[in-house]
């Protein structure tokens, strides 16, 4: 829709920002909405009482953050925390325009809600992993997604990094890491797990 198109042009900005930037607090008002260009971001929910987070969902080129959208519309403070993955080139579109721009154009509300429900499947299948598999498998499974989405075979994380996104301790996961080099899955180095 090129009317949609070129009001969201007119209204938004494009910047660039590095890999482990803070996008979104849990607890903040929504300001803006981001929607990726380029590069990778996740969502985490953050537990109150000690801190752990766990990885709810990753937000991929041409994707946005559902959560800030309808939290937006809600008019509440934001239940999760968005964190810049790899470098990314985002459109920032300001929060009041955004919600002028879902009341005057379908298709934007349409992109919404294709959004809401592939991340609602995403949501699912987290939930599938933490309550149906055991941990070597739920690790496996998001080694894997990792590899996918950035494209590599050899993911350059840290057993703690790992950690934060599964909401486990580093002792457990270098136990599950350790365990699955022993079963031929990955192949450990320092700073670095190969998928094999």
């Amino acid at each position: 829709m090129p009317e949609l198109k070129k009001e969201l042009i007119s209204i938004s900005s494009i910047v660039e920002i590095k890999a482990g930037t803070v996008i979104l607090k849990q607890g903040a008002y929504i300001k803006v909405i981001p929607l990726l260009i380029s590069g990778l971001a996740k969502v985490f929910k953050e537990e109150a009482e000690n801190g752990n987070e766990v990885l709810l969902y990753y937000i991929k080129p041409s994707e946005s953050c559902v959560m800030s959208v309808t939290i937006l519309i809600r008019n509440e403070k934001s239940k999760v925390k968005a964190v810049i993955e790899e470098d990314a080139k985002l459109v920032i579109i300001p929060a009041d325009k955004a919600l002028k721009i879902a009341k005057k154009y379908p298709k934007w509300n349409e992109f919404i809600y294709d959004l809401f429900n592939l991340k609602f499947e995403e949501l699912l299948n987290v939930i599938e992993t933490l309550t149906f598999s055991n941990k070597d498998i739920r690790l496996l499974a998001y080694l894997k997604k990792e590899a996918k989405l950035k494209n590599t075979s050899t993911l350059k994380t840290t057993h703690q990094q790992i950690a934060y996104d599964l909401g486990s301790s580093r002792e457990v996961i270098s136990r599950l890491l350790k365990n699955l080099e022993t079963e031929g899955h990955i192949k450990l180095a320092l700073g670095s797990i190969a998928l094999l």
